[in-house]
C-alpha cells in the first residue's frame, strides 16, 4: 500500500507540475505555403534556440498548412520547414518574453527541390515519440534522453512497454507473447535470451523501436499481443568500426539453510563493422557467464477418501549459464540497383542446475506423518545455428522485389536426476530411495523461402503483395530409466519414456494496399495461411494430424484530426501455435509429487483485436485495446492425481478470454536537468472455459504504474531512478499478488565520450517476490518465489573507429515465427 501511495504522489506531482509551466510559458504560430501559395499540410517545423540551433519543439502542420508551438519559455528562437521535394526554410528570428508572450510568424514560403531525392540530407530532430497509422515509433538516433543507455533501457520508456528485469519477461499492455524483431528480423531467442541481448546493445546504434500492437498483412499472423521492432542505425561513411562492452555484477539470495549463496555474473561482447567499396562485413560475438538461484515453496491441501493431507515443499535451485552467441554477414552492393546478402549466426548455452526438495507431509490435524528430501541435478545444453541468403532488387522510386531463403537447426540434450530418500515423523528411513534419471535429445529443423514485391501507386499510395512457405522437423525423445536398488542396476522405463516428432508446413500469401482518401489515411491487407502439422508420439502409437486453412484481415485508419491531435484506429486477426516443446508429451520432475508434462492435443489460439490511440503533441498517447482470444492457451493448468498424492501442470486451452486495456503514456520535463517519463496502464480480463467438466470464470481489473526520473548532473554524468508497480492480477488458474520495486543507476561518460561507466543498483531492499495461490475444485495450493532480484552491477562500454561507417542492410528473413516457438533452454 505504501508502494502504491507514493506512485500517486509522484503521479500527481508530475501533473501539477505540466500544468503549471504551461502557465507561465509563451505560444508560437505560423503558416507554411508553396511559392504558388498553397498550405503545406504535414510539414515537419523544428522551433530552435537562435543561439546554437539546438532543439526545443517538433510539430507538423495541418491540413491548412498551419502549426503551432505551446509551453514556450522565454528566449530567442528561429523555425525551420522540411518536407521530402522542398528545400529547408528558415523562419526569421524572434523573441519569447513577457512583453511578447505570443508570437504570430510570417508566412514561411517553401520552394521546390531540384535534386534527386537521394542527395537530400535531412538533419533535423525527430519527436522522441510520433504515432504512425499503424505502429508507434521511438526515435532513439540524437535523443539526449537515450544516450549512452541500452536498447532495454529505451525500451522501458516506450508507450505500453512493461519488462520485468528479474523474469526477463516482455508485456505489452498486460499481455505477454511479444514477438521481438531487430531490423525487421526475429531475434531467434527465448524471452530471456532476448532481454540479455537487449541489455548488451549500446541504444547509440538505434535508429528507432517500432512498436506495433496490431501487425499489418505482411507479418506472420503468429503473436497475439504484438512486435517489437529495434531498427539500427544506418550510417554513412567507408571504413571500420566497432563497440566493445564488458561487465560484472553481483547478486545473493538465502538457501534452505538460511545461509547466503553469493551469485557472480559476468559478460563481454564485441562488435564490428567494415565497409569497403561494393562489400559491407559485420559480425558480433558475446559471452555470459552468471550464477543465478532460486527458491520456492509449494503449499499444497488435497482430500480424497474423506481425508485431508497437507504437503508444505521448499525448494532451492542453484543456476549455472554459460552462454556463446555469434553473427556474421556480408553484403555485396552488385550495383545501384541488385544487392545480395549472406548472414550466420547462432549460439551455445549450457545452463546447469544442483538443487534439493525438501517435503513435508502432514494429517488433518496438522500432525507430520512423512517427508521426503529430494535432490535434483539437471542440465541443458541447446545450440543453433542459422543460415540466410537473401536478394534485393530495387527499381527505384520505391519499387522494389526482395528474397529471403533460410535453413535453422536447433540441438538439445537435456538430462534431469532426481533421488529422493523418505523418512517417518521421527526421522527414521520408511523405504527405499527412490533415483529415476532421464535424458531428453532433441532436434529441430527449419527451413523457409518468401518473397515480397512493394509497389508504388497514384498519390503515395502503395500496393505490397508476398509468398511464404516454410518446413518443420521435431523430433524431442525422452528416455527415463529407474535404479533397482537391490542390484543397484539402471532399468528402461517405458511408461515415462516417449519419442515426439512433429512435422508441419504453413504456406501463406497477403496483399496490402496503403493510401490517403481526403484527409484519411488507410491500411488495409489480407493474409491466408494454410497449415498441415502431424504430430507423432513414438511410443504411444498415437497421432495427432491438423490440416486448417485461415484468413486474417488487418485494416488501420488514421486522421490529423489537427496541428496537436492524431486519432488511429485498428483492427486485427492473428494466430498463435503451440510451441514444439508443448506439443511433447514429455514429464518432468520437480519431485515424485509435482512434475510438469505435455500436451499433443493443443489447439491454436485465435485473437480478434481492436485499438483506439489518440497522440496528443507527438507526446501524449492514450490507447483503447479490446481482444478476444478463443481456445486460449494457458501454460500451466493444474491438474491433481489425489489418490496418488500428484499434482502436476500442463499447457491447455482454456476457452474464451478477453482483454480491455486502457494505456497513458506521457513525458514531463521539470527542469534543464530533472526529465520523467510515465506510463500507466490498466485491463480486464475475463476467462470463460470447462475445467474437469464445470464452468470456470475469472473477472479482473489489474493495472500497472512505471515512472524513469533521468537527471544529468553535468555533461558526462548522468543518474537514474526507476520504478514499477504491478496490482493483483490471474494468469490461468493462478491469482498474484501485487509485485513491485525500483532500480538507481549513475552514468559517467570517459575518454572523451568513447567510452561509458555504467553502475545500477537493481531492488536494492529485496521487494520484488512472486505470492500467487490456485483454487479450482479439488486444486487448491499456494507459491512463493524469491530469486537474486537484488542485484549490483557495473558496465563499461568503449566505440572504437569510424563510428559513421554504413551498417548491414535492415532486412526480415524468412523463419521469424517458426523459431519463436522454439523456446528457451531454462
Amino acid at each position: 500500500m505504501k508502494t502504491l501511495s507514493a506512485f500517486v504522489i509522484l503521479i500527481f506531482f508530475t501533473l501539477s507540475t505540466t500544468f503549471g509551466q504551461v502557465l507561465t510559458r509563451g505560444m508560437v504560430q505560423g503558416q507554411v505555403k508553396s511559392v504558388a501559395g498553397k498550405p503545406l499540410e504535414f510539414t515537419t517545423l523544428m522551433l530552435l534556440k537562435a543561439k546554437d540551433s539546438t532543439l526545443t519543439k517538433g510539430a507538423i502542420s495541418d491540413l491548412d498548412g498551419k502549426f503551432s508551438f505551446e509551453n514556450v519559455g522565454a528566449g530567442k528562437y528561429l523555425v525551420t520547414a522540411q518536407q521530402i521535394g522542398y528545400r529547408k526554410t528558415y523562419s526569421v528570428p524572434f523573441v519569447i518574453d513577457e512583453a511578447n508572450p505570443a508570437q504570430e510568424l510570417p508566412a514561411m514560403t517553401m520552394t521546390e527541390e531540384t535534386k534527386n531525392l537521394t542527395e537530400v540530407n535531412v538533419i533535423a530532430k525527430k519527436p522522441f515519440i510520433e504515432q504512425q497509422v499503424d505502429r508507434t515509433v521511438m526515435n532513439v538516433e540524437n535523443s539526449i534522453v537515450s544516450s549512452g543507455n541500452t536498447a532495454l533501457e529505451v525500451l522501458e520508456k516506450a508507450p505500453g512497454v512493461t519488462i520485468d528485469r528479474q523474469n526477463d519477461q516482455i508485456q505489452l499492455k498486460g499481455k505477454s507473447g511479444v514477438i521481438v524483431y531487430i531490423d525487421g528480423k526475429q531475434t531467434y531467442l527465448s524471452q530471456q535470451e532476448v532481454a540479455n541481448l537487449l541489455k548488451n546493445t549500446p541504444s547509440d546504434n538505434i535508429a528507432t523501436i517500432e512498436i506495433i500492437t496490431n501487425p499489418g498483412s505482411k507479418y506472420d499472423a503468429a503473436g497475439t499481443s504484438g512486435i517489437i521492432n529495434i531498427k539500427m542505425k544506418k550510417n554513412k561513411n567507408f571504413g571500420t568500426n566497432g563497440t566493445a562492452i564488458i561487465g560484472t555484477g553481483f547478486g545473493w539470495v538465502n538457501n534452505l539453510n538460511g545461509v547466503r549463496d553469493d551469485l557472480p555474473k559476468f559478460n563481454t561482447s564485441l562488435n564490428l563493422n567494415h565497409r569497403d567499396g561494393k562489400v559491407n562485413l559485420f559480425g558480433n560475438y558475446s559471452y555470459v557467464n552468471r550464477q543465478s538461484a532460486q527458491t520456492n515453496e509449494l503449499n499444497r491441501i488435497i482430500n480424497y477418501n474423506g481425508q485431508t493431507t497437507y504437503f508444505d515443499q521448499r525448494s532451492f535451485r542453484p543456476n549455472q549459464f554459460a552462454g556463446h552467441s555469434y553473427k556474421a554477414g556480408m553484403d555485396y552492393f552488385i550495383n545501384d540497383k541488385n544487392t545480395i546478402g549472406v548472414v550466420v549466426n547462432g549460439f551455445s548455452n549450457d545452463w546447469r542446475s544442483a538443487g534439493q526438495n525438501n517435503t513435508l507431509i502432514s494429517d488433518e490435524n496438522r500432525l507430520l506423518t512423512s517427508k521426503a528430501i529430494t535432490q535434483t541435478d539437471a542440465g541443458n545444453f541447446l545450440s543453433n545455428i542459422t543460415g540466410n541468403v537473401n536478394y534485393k532488387f530495387d527499381y527505384g522510386k520505391g519499387r522494389e522485389w526482395t528474397v529471403d531463403a533460410d535453413y535453422v537447426h536447433y540441438g538439445g540434450q537435456n538430462t534431469n536426476n532426481l533421488s529422493t530418500q523418505y523418512y517417518s515423523a521421527e526421522n527414521v528411513m520408511s523405504r527405499p530411495n527412490q533415483d529415476v534419471r532421464n535424458n531428453m535429445p532433441s532436434a529441430i529443423n527449419i527451413m523457409a523461402f518468401k518473397t515480397d514485391y512493394v509497389l508504388p501507386m497514384k498519390k503515395g499510395s502503395k500496393l505490397e503483395i508476398g509468398l511464404k512457405s516454410s518446413y518443420v522437423n521435431a523430433d524431442n525423445n525422452t528416455i527415463y530409466d529407474t535404479l533397482q536398488q537391490e542390484k543397484r542396476q539402471w532399468l528402461p522405463d517405458a511408461s515415462r519414456s516417449n519419442q515426439f516428432l512433429y512435422n508441419e508446413n504453413i504456406n501463406a500469401g497477403y496483399v496490402n494496399y496503403a493510401g490517403q482518401f481526403g484527409k484519411l489515411k488507410v491500411q488495409a491487407g489480407l493474409r491466408a495461411e494454410h497449415t498441415h502439422s502431424v504430430g507423432t508420439s513414438v511410443t504411444l502409437n498415437q497421432t495427432v494430424d491438423r490440416n486448417y486453412l485461415n484468413l486474417f484481415p488487418t485494416l488501420f485508419l488514421s486522421r490529423q484530426l489537427d496541428t496537436n491531435n492524431v486519432l488511429n484506429v485498428s483492427y486485427s486477426r492473428r494466430i498463435s501455435r503451440p510451441d514444439y516443446q508443448n506439443l511433447n508429451p514429455f514429464v518432468f520432475y520437480l519431485d515424485p509429487y509435482t512434475y510438469q508434462q505435455g500436451n499433443p492435443f493443443l489447439r491454436p489460439q485465435y485473437t480478434n483485436s481492436v485499438e483506439m490511440t489518440h497522440v496528443y503533441k507527438n507526446a501524449f498517447t492514450t490507447t483503447l485495446n479490446y481482444s478476444r482470444t478463443t481456445d486460449f492457451i494457458n501454460q500451466e493448468t493444474p491438474r491433481q492425481i489425489a489418490a496418488r498424492n500428484i499434482t502436476y501442470v500442463t499447457p491447455e486451452n482454456l476457452g474464451v478470454q478477453d482483454n480491455v486495456s486502457l494505456n497513458l503514456s506521457f513525458p514531463v520535463t521539470v527542469t534543464k536537468w530533472w526529465r520523467m517519463q510515465n506510463n500507466i496502464s490498466t485491463y480486464y480480463q475475463h476467462y470463460q472455459t470447462i475445467y474437469s467438466g464445470s464452468p470456470y470464470e475469472v473477472k479482473l481489473v489489474a493495472g500497472n504504474l512505471y515512472t524513469s526520473q533521468n537527471f544529468t548532473f553535468s555533461k558526462t554524468l548522468s543518474g537514474e531512478v526507476s520504478g514499477w508497480f504491478n496490482t493483483a492480477s490471474q494468469y490461468g488458474f493462478y491469482r498474484a499478488q501485487p509485485q513491485g520495486g525500483f532500480s538507481i543507476g549513475v552514468q559517467q561518460k570517459v575518454m572523451d565520450g568513447k567510452g561509458n561507466l555504467k553502475l545500477n543498483i537493481n531492488d536494492p531492499f529485496w521487494l520484488n517476490h512472486f505470492n500467487g495461490r490456485a483454487v479450482v475444485q479439488d486444486i487448491d495450493f499456494r507459491v512463493q518465489s524469491r530469486w537474486e532480484s537484488r542485484q549490483i552491477r557495473l558496465t563499461f562500454t568503449y566505440r572504437f573507429g569510424n563510428q559513421n561507417v554504413k551498417g548491414a542492410r535492415q532486412r526480415n528473413s524468412a523463419t521469424s515465427a517458426e523459431q519463436s516457438r522454439v523456446g528457451g533452454q531454462n
